[in-house]
């Protein structure tokens, strides 16, 4: 018996009965402590007038007992840790709502404590255990309702009812509708990880993208310098023109350890970075850095360059400095064509190289980083092979300044149709660029 006992009580506590003071907020129902306390004391409040209006069956004690039943949940939590269980706290409140009923009074404040337990158990439990309770709760009423009136001739709760009834159903209704409340805020917390995990994501792959930027163009111009000056030493031992070589290879090897470090610490929340970004007016400088490893670049600038946004300057560096880059490469004797045109709605940048027979043609890293730029701003770009040529070609719309843009400009549109199909991508119109 004893056994039987102990297992009753330990099914009864969750097994987890822990003595000391336990916080209202560590409940696991996810509500904040004014709520849950809020509702016992409502709870308490109808149970002492509901005793108080039974003063004339004093000195029995059904009505104190029935107030203890109703507040018993906050107390065995609080000093025990004994988290209320629906089907527990449904039955306790019915049978002190019984023992209420047990008393008639006129104008009795005992049905409300159904109410309140209905919403109660309705904001905590699923809809197939708070909808049998309240039932049960409108049974009870209905029950006592019509034993008041046939063993003590008192008709008050029966003539109550369907008000009390429709209180329950009230009752009900706002608890679960507190209980949506609840899941809909775990799904905007879901959501809010998910979109944070999404940015976080983002962020590493633009990271990502500008480490590989900066490595691939930092290495193939100073291995470009390194070979340079192995060839002065060994063919023409021409030590000045090593030299010179080695110290640009240092010189682009210093340059290239400060934007790692500038890029990596992008990382760091608590840090900001060191130095602006490459913009649009640098690309004229990384032109010359290859053009001195002795890379062929004939480059045309036409337009304002004023009127291209530091996020797009950024983009066009970068793609130039992938094109360049993959072409030092993969054909190092090619000579390049580069050319750069600001029209009235759109700035394009174009890079052409002869594509020998023969060559491997392929997408990679480098690819996909310079296509998610130019999608990231809402333009295109398109890569691929083109008449005997490697072409890269990127399209970006700018946003018309007052007074800045010149309506007269030519419209540098061009559809490359051909690289277009021998590539397989499809034209896509975008909002905001041209055609």
């Amino acid at each position: 018996m004893t056994v039987r006992a102990g297992l009753v009580w330990r099914r009864f506590t969750n097994g987890r009965l822990r003595l000391g003071w336990h916080p209202l907020g560590d409940l696991p129902f996810d509500y904040p402590p004014k709520v849950v306390l809020s509702a016992d004391l409502a709870l308490l409040v109808l149970g002492l007038v509901a005793c108080l209006q039974r003063h004339e069956y004093f000195p029995t004690v059904l009505p104190l007992l029935a107030v203890v039943l109703l507040f018993l949940s906050v107390p065995a939590y609080v000093l025990f840790g004994i988290v209320p269980r629906p089907l527990v706290l449904g039955m306790a409140t019915m049978v002190a709502a019984a023992l209420f009923f047990a008393q008639p009074v006129e104008s009795d404040f005992a049905p409300f404590v159904l109410m309140v337990v209905a919403a109660e158990i309705a904001a905590i439990a699923p809809k197939r255990v708070s909808i049998p309770l309240a039932l049960l709760a409108t049974v009870e009423l209905v029950a006592f309702a019509v034993m008041s009136q046939a063993l003590w001739g008192n008709d008050n709760l029966r003539t109550g009812v369907p008000m009390y009834a429709l209180g329950i159903l009230l009752g009900w209704l706002v608890g679960v509708m507190l209980q949506y409340q609840r899941l809909y805020l775990y799904q905007e917390r879901e959501n809010q990880n998910v979109r944070a995990a999404q940015a976080a994501a983002a962020e590493r792959n633009r990271i990502a993208r500008e480490v590989h930027d900066v490595i691939a163009h930092s290495l193939t111009v100073t291995l470009l310098h390194v070979t340079a000056a192995r060839h002065a030493l060994s063919t023409d031992s021409d030590v000045e023109e090593a030299v010179d070589a080695l110290a640009d290879a240092e010189r682009l090897g210093r340059q290239a350890m400060a934007d790692i470090r500038r890029t990596v610490g992008l990382l760091d929340s608590g840090r900001t970075t060191a130095g602006p970004e490459p913009g649009v007016d640098d690309i004229s400088a990384l032109i010359d850095d290859f053009a001195n490893a002795g890379l062929t670049v004939r480059r045309r600038f036409t337009g304002d360059l004023d009127r291209i946004s530091a996020a797009v300057g950024l983009a066009l560096y970068r793609i130039c400095q992938e094109s360049l880059a993959n072409i030092a490469k993969h054909a190092s004797g090619a000579a390049v064509e580069f050319a750069l045109e600001v029209g009235a709605r759109s700035a394009v940048v174009r890079v052409r190289n002869p594509l020998s027979p023969g060559a491997r043609i392929g997408h990679g890293t480098g690819v996909a980083g310079m296509r998610q730029r130019a999608e990231g701003l809402g333009g295109r770009i398109l890569v691929g092979p083109e008449a005997g040529s490697w072409i890269v070609r990127a399209e970006f719309p700018l946003h018309d300044r007052p007074g800045q843009v010149d309506e007269s400009a030519p419209d540098t549109r061009e559809e490359h149709c051909a690289l277009m199909k021998s590539i397989g991508v499809p034209q896509v119109r975008r909002p905001g660029l041209p055609g």
